[in-house]
């Protein structure tokens, strides 16, 4: 049989002296036949086996698992295996080259992004009302230290800290006595450091310092001790008379000023004051403790460079020049026009009674600006840490003086002046609103960014300023208009003015500056004795009287307060792009409401504010832009009743001093409309694209 002839088969080719491979078992009988056949001595016999040498050779070569490299390239030769080697390594790199063209073309396609100045709101902090830290009375740097976790929680990562320099305070701190230290009444060196550093710790936090306007002490700045002495490298740092700096006095100073007509301080009354060492006059623009410092003299542009230096290198973010349009007077001074030509020149002592052609906005000044920002480029070139400059022109007259602060489109200046368009007007209603924002928008320079301000340390509280009704709108309009925003301490709980009634005697004595500043009282925290301001027996300035009704702690517990309100329009700014950086186009103002709206190329959600600042007002907008969708969901409200609701858009009712964000969905834009062109604004253009979940610029 089959099997018994495969058994058989070992022991036959054994018998025949043939050689078996049984798997390395040990054959007995093969054992002993090769014993005996060695011993008889043999000659062994030759076995002819019929083997099929293709066969053989295609089993030896077939591949397998840890072939060595002489086996391996036996393959490497042969088609099958060359042909797939080589699509492969082409497909690598086309595929290389295909991701490279496609990041260099989101890169090209991609809009700039917004820096850190540009995302987040600006929260401006006057050190000595913020937070008492040591009981003193007045605010500190640690005080804002202690109360950084605030500043969070309104959804803001950039802090505007105004003049802390070691100063006497005869100008609440904007004339400074040494740029190179912190006044004792802040703090430390080492406190601003640690504030800095633990601003710095909040996820890109970012903050930047005032730079106070051209004044110094006189005998303390230590640069400019010589000055009062003979001439020297440092005398013509003051702005003295004859010709000094500053031009030649036409006029005889005397022991005592008398007000001279033709040169008038801010602060009114005349801008020469005689000093009895030199035994002339040095001029000033703002207070007779504040020397002008002579601009046009190249130490003194090399000192200011080295004070940005300082400070710079101390890790501030930025700096806001202050007054700058005083930096330089006319290289001969004299008399200013009067704006009543037929006034006696003996009887004018205000400022607002001369045109100030030869003491402001002089030729050069802008270069020295310039100086400033090129300064500040050098701790610029490290990847995210641009250093900010914004400006203060106070151009209020002139909306092209102040765009000129911008810089041109090959040399930069500020990344922008700030913007009091908003604080300065003279009335409010819907069309006041929107001549003020539509002044600053189509007067500023193409590719510049918005910024917007409602309350600052020189005004009134916008509460004082136009009514407690209206702070809700205020600050929605503040945070839906495209641009950064900048908010001043307590307007995001609505604090007001203090009276002056309400400042002791003893503290008008002491400063009457004072009472001409009571929209700086100290910051309302709690209901706890002087608002938690200060745990010491008494504040610099008093608290207001409804310190326990509007302060943080209750706010932050009742869900339809200002504060509130103001951190969920802050958290709508952040997380919408349409809000965030789109377009705004005016829809609509009358004397009682101004309606725009917000969108996005290629974003179908769109946001319409309809701000009310006069009386009650219906309007249908449906009429004003007719692929309006019926409906729209009311996204935010200062009337907290009324989020979530859907309103018809025919018929759009507002209360005196409410504010409504809509939100719909759309495929025609606002500014795509040709009945729209023109009312439409942007500055950093983006487009979303929904299949990739990016933005682009080409739309």
């Amino acid at each position: 049989t089959v099997e018994e002839g495969a058994k058989s088969l070992p022991m036959e080719l054994s018998e025949k002296q043939g050689v078996e491979n049984n798997g390395f078992v040990q054959n007995e009988a093969f054992d002993d036949k090769e014993t005996e056949t060695s011993n008889q001595a043999e000659p062994p016999k030759t076995c002819n086996v019929d083997v099929d040498t293709a066969a053989a050779e295609e089993l030896v070569l077939k591949p397998y698992a840890g072939m060595p490299k002489e086996v391996l390239l036996k393959f490497s030769s042969q088609a099958r295996y060359r042909v797939t080697r080589e699509i492969l390594f082409w497909l690598i790199i086309v595929a290389a080259v295909v991701l490279v063209c496609a990041t260099i073309t989101i890169i090209a396609l991609s809009p700039k992004c917004l820096d850190w100045w540009q995302a987040s709101p600006i929260y401006q902090i006057y050190p000595r009302s913020f937070k008492d830290s040591d009981m003193d009375g007045n605010g500190d740097l640690k005080g804002i230290q202690e109360k950084l976790d605030h500043i969070t929680y309104l959804n803001i990562k950039t802090i505007w800290i105004t003049s802390f320099y070691k100063s006497p305070l005869k100008d609440l701190g904007y004339g400074a006595e040494d740029f190179y230290d912190i006044d004792p009444m802040f703090g430390s060196m080492s406190d601003f450091e640690n504030l800095l550093a633990a601003i710095h710790d909040r996820g890109s936090n970012w903050c930047f310092w005032q730079f106070p306007r051209g004044g110094a002490e006189q005998e303390q700045m230590e640069v400019l001790v010589e000055s009062r002495g003979e001439p020297s490298s440092f005398t013509l740092e003051w702005c003295w008379e004859l010709d000094r700096g500053c031009g030649e006095l036409q006029q005889q100073c005397q022991a005592v000023v008398a007000p001279m007509g033709g040169m008038v301080s801010v602060f009114g009354n005349s801008s020469w004051q005689f000093d009895d060492v030199r035994k002339q006059c040095y001029f000033h623009q703002f207070g007779k403790e504040q020397p002008d410092l002579n601009f046009r003299n190249l130490d003194v542009q090399q000192e200011i460079s080295d004070i940005i230096k300082f400070w710079l290198n101390k890790g501030v973010d930025g700096f806001s020049f202050s007054a700058v349009k005083f930096l330089l007077e006319a290289t001969h001074l004299r008399d200013e026009p009067q704006v009543n030509k037929s006034q006696n020149s003996d009887t004018i002592t205000a400022y607002s009674q001369l045109y100030h052609d030869y003491t402001t906005t002089q030729v050069g000044m802008h270069d020295i600006i310039r100086s400033f920002r090129q300064t500040m480029n050098q701790f610029s070139r490290e990847p995210g840490r641009y250093r900010f400059m914004g400006s203060d022109g106070d151009e209020k007259e002139d909306i092209e003086a102040t765009m000129m602060y911008y810089g041109t489109t090959f040399i930069q200046e500020a990344d922008f002046p700030f913007n009091f368009n908003l604080i300065n007007m003279k009335n409010l209603s819907g069309n006041s609103i929107f001549e003020a924002v539509n002044l600053w928008m189509k007067n500023m320079p193409t590719g510049k960014w918005p910024n917007w301000a409602v309350g600052s340390p020189n005004a009134a509280r916008i509460s004082s300023r136009i009514g407690k009704e209206y702070i809700n709108v205020m600050n929605m309009l503040l945070l839906t208009l495209p641009g950064t925003p900048v908010t001043y301490y307590g307007e995001e709980i609505g604090m007001e003015n203090i009276a002056s009634e309400n400042v002791s005697e003893e503290c008008i004595n002491s400063d009457p500056v004072l009472v001409t500043f009571p929209e700086k009282s100290p910051m309302q925290w709690d209901g706890k004795v002087n608002a938690g301001f200060t745990e010491g027996n008494s504040s610099w300035l008093p608290v207001n009287s409804d310190y326990q009704s509007v302060n943080v702690e209750i706010q932050m517990a009742w869900s339809n307060s200002t504060l509130n309100l103001y951190r969920d329009l802050t958290s709508l700014r952040n997380n919408e792009l349409p809000i965030h950086r789109g377009w705004m186009c005016y829809i609509w103002n009358d004397s009682d409401v101004f309606v725009y709206v917000r969108e996005l190329d290629g974003l179908d959600r769109v946001f319409m504010m309809v701000l009310n600042f006069g009386q009650e007002s219906t309007i249908d907008l449906q009429a004003i832009v007719p692929s309006l969708p019926s409906e729209a969901i009311i996204r935010l409200s200062t009337n907290f009743s009324h989020v979530g609701k859907a309103v018809n858009t025919k018929l759009i009712k507002t209360e005196m001093g409410e504010g409504l964000v809509l939100q719909y969905k759309t495929k025609k834009p606002v500014h795509t409309m040709q009945a729209f062109q023109g009312k439409c604004f942007v500055a950093e253009k983006a487009c979303y694209s929904s299949a990739f979940n990016l933005l682009y610029k080409n739309c």
